[in-house]
Order: structure tokens, then C-alpha cells, then sequence
């Protein structure tokens, strides 16, 4: 309960003596049913974590803000409420306070924390520092030596409070209290300083680097240690020794920063960029610098989603041309919790309630997970089953000497528009815990591979991931794949095969992973399919990236009454039902056990048998010959890589099955959907009845021939537009007649290829 503050908030004086010893009562009395009942402190929740940073168990103790609310709102007193706030918007401030009030009531160890024989370099200098503290002060007649406690400091106000703490405090939001996270671009001013919750996706780490806390200089005159508190990312070295001995004997003792005797913490910084659907239409996404520090680095990588609890500061801004700083200041947040809110199929375990409805319907999981992916989507069945073995994926190798031959499966979808390739595309990218959506259009070779940027930490030059990068053990889908440029689009042919981005930029030459499956839509030559070519000419992508495909599937918008029908029905009741058509006897699955029932699968090496290998052998050879007979009949794409595409669909099958080894159904339907990737090419032209005969059936025609004088025409000109009366002109010179010309616009016309204006004086090329 968050009371709004009124107008004794404003006028109230915070006392922190006052404060510290409520934040005591709250740390030595809380208690909690939720932990088991302990020898010493019973319930006491606080008191346990406490003990536990004694015995130098752990190194943080964690601050519920529901533990703080039950206890400071349970009556109601306005001073307590108050407090509440107070801690939820200046947490920083109580931070610190908590960590006084820990060090006071920190009770001694209960075991032994270290041998002699084995003790910390920490522990050696504060005992040697505190005992020359002792003496100093002893002889001047300031203090007394007490030793009944060793690891309590005497003279506190001597050695600064963090060369001697030993754990960190955080307040975060429990897993009992709304876990509501703040959209970036609604982060406002006014939280300044309060504790936020937000959620992004990592775009850049940096490196892990030391990050000073407590500076220890030693003067070279009088042997003392003057110690220096940094609390900034910028602060300036002390040069003359503060002593009183220094002072008084007026030496002015220069002194040097040991930095052994320093205390130093992990320090990494992070860049997050919100969701893309946090992004309204039309805006650019924002991002904010993230600060961690100690156990909060290392907890993620780039492309990960995470949710980050923190505190929301500002950060000076400074103009080094004037000396002086700006009215403006940037933000950041420096993290106390990082949370990834897709787990990777690592972290993803199956729940009791999963595995029983999982072996209710073991024998059909195949093809209830295939429906299960966005069921919204009529149809496409056999394609949904391609993209599940996709997200599955087959068996890395690596041989002795080192050469690796990938498992994951690329496949292409190819056809008219408005078949629903750019929703199945969003869906694979939503499904998978390391899933980047990009388009091809919109991306650059250095978007899609890495780009060199300079580091903000160091000012050295170092490489930020793009979207292939960023799907490292996940799916990059890759929209309008023709649309690409031939350069951007050559530096996805080593991914596709090697699953490695090579970079020689700026100085670094280096090697990074993209371990990614590539599923990649695109359009036909033109935009629409043109039965009346080839599917060569319709494709009008190079062989060397067709062949990097395992699958490519031909999608074309075909009318069929029947079908049509099923589909206007299909699409209606999802506009009004919100969901998929129920079928009696289908189950679906919900998207957390498809990630689940993935995640079991992907631990599953399965093996192909030795009686396999010869039929997998006499299969690949028989489509070769049939190939070889066959030169210039239809669209074959038969290489060796499609003998490796078999062999990574039919481990993908047996993996889905929980298998060790690879049967002889799991080939058989591996070599299925290969042969239905290529009929869905090769039967393009209804009047083609035998697969693979398109070449030999189709007839130069003069429709084909006139089409192509007039994109040559519309070519030459930026608007792709050309002249009537040059068109005509230009028929006449092949031997073509003007009928010829009208049967061919009126058929080019119905596909929404070519466009006649209403005074027919001009064609444009759609």
C-alpha cells in the first residue's frame, strides 16, 4: 500500500537517528512463516540473513519492499507511512542507513570463518590497520584497546565503512507483491532517486572492469594511510598527506595510491532498448544506460529480455570545451536485481502438470505441437511441422580437427503477399527464448553482423551485435529477404553455413558466434507469382544462398471455392472469438509448453543407426540421378547440403520424440517434407500434371515475350513507368502485333503485376 503523500510530507524533517533505530526494530522482529524455524533467531527472517553475513555465507541480503509495507502500514501511524515512502523514493539514502544499522547489530559468527593458515589478504591489512590505529590512539590518549571482539572495528570513525563491510544491502519488490514493471518512455523526473522497475532488451555489454570504492594512499615521509571515498565514475587522486604529523612538521609528505590495499568491486555496464511492443507506432525505441555492480554482472548477454530493478539517478553532464556543466542531466539506473524474462531452453524446466498431459498425448505430440503454432494461421500444416523441426533443430558435430558441421535448419518461405509469412515469422521470433525479428529492407550488413562503436567505459573500439548476433542459439527471421541488397545479403552466407561472423574492422579481427537458425520470407520477382516463368525467374535468388536452405517452401494465393470458404470462416470467427477455431479431437498446447517441451527435447543427442546410413545414401543418390536426367526440367536444388538437410530433419523428429536413436519413420518423414518443399515449386502451373516437367511444357509464347520488352522499358525509367506509344513502337521492331499487346496487358494486369492508367498512355511496373 502506497499512501499518497500529503502536505506533512513536505513539511516533514527526516531524523535519521530516529529512522535508524525503527529500521533496527524492523531488521531484529520481522518475521516470516514462509522460512523454517532457526536454533538461534526462530522466524526471524532479517536476523537469519544477518547471521548468514557473519559466517560469510552470503554477500548480499536482500530487502522485500512487502516485508517493509506489512510492518511500517500494519497500523496505520502517518510517521511510519511516511518512512515507507520515503524508502521507496530516496532508496539510495536508505541504503546506506541500513547498512549502519546491519554493521551495529551484526552478531559474531557462529563457525569459524577462515583458517589461519588460509586467510584473506582483506582480513591481514584491516587487522594490521585497526592494531596501528590502536597504538596511534593509545599513545596520544584517545582511546583504549579493547579486544573482546576482533572482527568489530574500535575506532570506527578511522578506517571508512566500506574497506571494512563485507556484503551489500538491496531493497527489491518480492515475489509476493505486483510485479508491475514501468515503461521506459514513462520514466518522468519526478522518480528520481526512487526505486523503478522496468523490462528491455540488452543491445550492448560491456567488459567486466574493477571499479574503485575506498582509494588507500601511504605517505613517503610518515608511513600513515589516508583513505578516499569514490563514489563517481571520475575522481581526482590525492597528492599531499593529510596526517596530523605531516602537518604539524609542515614536510607536506607527497603519498601514492597502493592500489593491493585498495578496495576494488565489479563493475559492467549495459545498454537496454524497450520492446518493440512498448513502441508506439512510429517512434523510435529509447534506451538507458544500466550500472551493476558485484554479483549484479554477468547476468546476461545481448538479446536477452530482462526485467531490472534499480534505482533511477542522474548523471552530470559535463562540456569539456567550457569547464563547466550542463542544466541537463543524462540518467541511468544502477541495477540491484536482473531478472530474464525469456529464459533460455537451459533455464526451462517441465512442471508435473506438463509431463502428465504430456504423456496423454505422447503418441500425437508431433502433430498437435505442428497445430499448435499460431493456430490463428489457417492451414499450412506440413510448414508449421517444418518450423517446429526448426525450432528443435538437429545434432552439432565437430570432428578431431576441429571442423564443425551445423544442426540447426534454415528455411525459406516464398510467395504472394497476404499468405501470412511475416506472422508465422513474428511468432517463431516470440517463441523463442533468443528470437530477433528484423527486415531485410530495413537492416544493413553491419545490423544484420556486428558493427564497431567506441566503448563509453574505456574509449576503446569494440564491437556491438547485431541481429544475427544477437539469435546466437535461437532464430534470426529475416522479412523481405528480396529486398536486401546483394551486399548486405552476402554477409549471411557464412552464418547460414559456418554459423560464425567474421570481422576485420577497425583493428579487431575476430571471430563472433551466430549459432542461429535463419527462417526468411520473401516475395516472388515482382511481387507476385508469374506462372508463365520459370521458377528460376521467379525466384531471382543467387544458388549459393538457395542452397543454404534446408527447406524453401513456394506459398501462392490460388483461388479455390472451397478453400477460400474454410479460410473466410476461419479468419471471421478469430476477429470475433479472439482464438483459434476449436477442433474436436485436437489439442492445442499454450506457449510455454511448446518452450518447455522443446527445452526436454533440445537434451536429446539422438544417433543415426547403421542400417540407415545405406538407405539415406541410396535415397540422395536416386535424387541425384533424377536430377542429372533431368537438367532442364523444373527447379531442383539437389546438393550435398540437402543430404545433410535429411539428416538434421530426421534428428529433429527424433529429438521431438524423446529418442536416442533415429528410425526409419523420422527418414521416411524427413524425406517427406523435402519432397514437399520441392513439388510446392515444381507444380507452380495447373497444366502441369508430372513433377518436374515445367521447362519441357511451357512454350515460348509471345505474352512472355511482350512482358519482357515492357519491364526493360519500365526499367529505364526511375518512376518504372513507360510510354504507350514507345511500347508500341517497340513491339512493332520484334514483329509483335497490337492485339498481342492488349491480350498481354489485360492477363499482366489481373495478376497486379502491370498498371494501366484510365487513358491507357502509360504502364507502370508494380
Amino acid at each position: 500500500m502506497k499512501t499518497n503523500l500529503n502536505s506533512n510530507y513536505l513539511t516533514f524533517q527526516p531524523h535519521f537517528e530516529i529512522e535508524k533505530t525503527k529500521l533496527a526494530t524492523f531488521l531484529k522482529s520481522y518475521e516470516s512463516l514462509d522460512i523454517g524455524k532457526d536454533k538461534i533467531y526462530g522466524r526471524h527472517k532479517y536476523m537469519i540473513e544477518i547471521q548468514k553475513i557473519a559466517n560469510r555465507e552470503i554477500k548480499t541480503i536482500e530487502i522485500l519492499t512487502e516485508d517493509l509495507e506489512s510492518f511500517f502500514t500494519k497500523e496505520g501511524k502517518e510517521e511510519d507511512i511516511i518512512l515507507y515512502n520515503s524508502i521507496l523514493q530516496n532508496t539510495k539514502r536508505y541504503i546506506s542507513l541500513f547498512s549502519d544499522v546491519i554493521e551495529e547489530i551484526m552478531p559474531n559468527p557462529t563457525k569459524q570463518i577462515i583458517s589461519e593458515d588460509n586467510q584473506e589478504i582483506d582480513d591481514i591489512v584491516n587487522r594490521q590497520r585497526l592494531a596501528n590505529i590502536n597504538l596511534t590512539n593509545a599513545a596520544s590518549g584517545n582511546g583504549t584497546i579493547n579486544t573482546t571482539r576482533k572482527t568489530t572495528p574500535i575506532f570506527k570513525n578511522e578506517l571508512p565503512k566500506d574497506l571494512r563491510r563485507k556484503y551489500n544491502v538491496i531493497i527489491v519488490r518480492g515475489p509476493g507483491s505486483k510485479n508491475i514493471t514501468t515503461p521506459l518512455r514513462e520514466l518522468q523526473a519526478d522518480q528520481i532517486g526512487s526505486l523503478v522497475n522496468i523490462k528491455g532488451i540488452v543491445v550492448r555489454t560491456t567488459d567486466v572492469k574493477p571499479f574503485i570504492r575506498v582509494a588507500c594512499y601511504i605517505c613517503d615521509i610518515c608511513g600513515s594511510e589516508t583513505y578516499q571515498n569514490v563514489y563517481s565514475r571520475i575522481f581526482t587522486p590525492l597528492t599531499d598527506c593529510q596526517s596530523p604529523q605531516c602537518k604539524n612538521n609542515r614536510s607536506h609528505g607527497k603519498i601514492s595510491m597502493i592500489n593491493r590495499t585498495s578496495k576494488f568491486v565489479s563493475f559492467q555496464e549495459l545498454k537496454i532498448q524497450e520492446p518493440s511492443t512498448e513502441v508506439p507506432t512510429g517512434r523510435v525505441p529509447r534506451s538507458i544506460k544500466i550500472l551493476c555492480f558485484g554479483e549484479s554482472c554477468r547476468q546476461c548477454s545481448p538479446g536477452d529480455l530482462i526485467q531490472i530493478e534499480g534505482v533511477y539517478l542522474p548523471s552530470m553532464i559535463s562540456d569539456s570545451r567550457f569547464y563547466r556543466s550542463r542544466l541537463v542531466h543524462d540518467t541511468y539506473i544502477e541495477a540491484f536485481k536482473i531478472i530474464k524474462e525469456k529464459k533460455s531452453y537451459k533455464d526451462t524446466q517441465m512442471t508435473v502438470e506438463m509431463m502428465d498431459k504430456l504423456k496423454k498425448n505422447s503418441s500425437t505430440i508431433y502433430n498437435d505441437l505442428a497445430k499448435s503454432i499460431a493456430p490463428e494461421i489457417f492451414g499450412m500444416d506440413d510448414i508449421k511441422k517444418a518450423l517446429l523441426l526448426l525450432l528443435v533443430g538437429g545434432v552439432d558435430k565437430e570432428m578431431n580437427d576441429g571442423m564443425k558441421i551445423r544442426g540447426n535448419l534454415n528455411i525459406l518461405l516464398m510467395g504472394d503477399p497476404g499468405i501470412a509469412k511475416s506472422q508465422l515469422l513474428k511468432y517463431i521470433a516470440h517463441i523463442s527464448p533468443r528470437g530477433v525479428y528484423t527486415t531485410g529492407k530495413g537492416s544493413s550488413g553491419v545490423g544484420l553482423t556486428a558493427a564497431v562503436i567506441k566503448d563509453p567505459v574505456t574509449n576503446d573500439m569494440v564491437l556491438e551485435g547485431g541481429a544475427l548476433v544477437l539469435a546466437d542459439m535461437g532464430v534470426c527471421c529475416i522479412d523481405e529477404f528480396d529486398k536486401m541488397s546483394d551486399y548486405d545479403r552476402a554477409n549471411i552466407h557464412e552464418v547460414m553455413e559456418q554459423q560464425t561472423v567474421s570481422i576485420a574492422k577497425a583493428g579487431i579481427t575476430t571471430r563472433l558466434n551466430a549459432r542461429c537458425s535463419v527462417l526468411a520470407a520473401a516475395n516472388p520477382l515482382y511481387g507476385r507469382y508469374n506462372t508463365r516463368l520459370s521458377p528460376h525467374e521467379n525466384i531471382n535468388l543467387p544458388a549459393a544462398l538457395l542452397s543454404r536452405f534446408d527447406l524453401i517452401f513456394l506459398l501462392l494465393d490460388k483461388p479455390e471455392n472451397e478453400r477460400d470458404i474454410e479460410l473466410a470462416k476461419h479468419v471471421a470467427y478469430v476477429h470475433q472469438h479472439n482464438k483459434a477455431m476449436e477442433i474436436k479431437n485436437e489439442t492445442l498446447y499454450d506457449e510455454n509448453f511448446i518452450r518447455s517441451y522443446i527445452a526436454q527435447a533440445k537434451t536429446t543427442n539422438p544417433i543415426i543407426p547403421k542400417e540407415l546410413h545405406n538407405f539415406i545414401v541410396q535415397k540422395y543418390v536416386e535424387k541425384r540421378k533424377e536430377e542429372k536426367e533431368s537438367t532442364k526440367q523444373g527447379y531442383q536444388y539437389i546438393t550435398p547440403r540437402s543430404l545433410l538437410a535429411v539428416v538434421r530433419l530426421a534428428q529433429a523428429l527424433a529429438k521431438l520424440q524423446m529418442n536416442d536413436r533415429v528410425l526409419q519413420k523420422d527418414i521416411d518423414e524427413a524425406l517427406r517434407l523435402v519432397e514437399v518443399s520441392q513439388s510446392s515449386i515444381n507444380n507452380t502451373d495447373e497444366s502441369v500434371n508430372n513433377i518436374g516437367n515445367f521447362e519441357k511444357s511451357r512454350k515460348p509464347d509471345f505474352k512472355s515475350q511482350i512482358y519482357q520488352i515492357i519491364v526493360d522499358l519500365c526499367k529505364k525509367n526511375k518512376d518504372n513507368t513507360a510510354d504507350m506509344n514507345s511500347i508500341k513502337k517497340k513491339i512493332r521492331q520484334k514483329g509483335f502485333k497490337e492485339s498481342q499487346l492488349d491480350t498481354t496487358l489485360d492477363e499482366y494486369v489481373k495478376l497486379n503485376i502491370l498498371y494501366v492508367d484510365n487513358d491507357k498512355t502509360d504502364v507502370t511496373l508494380l
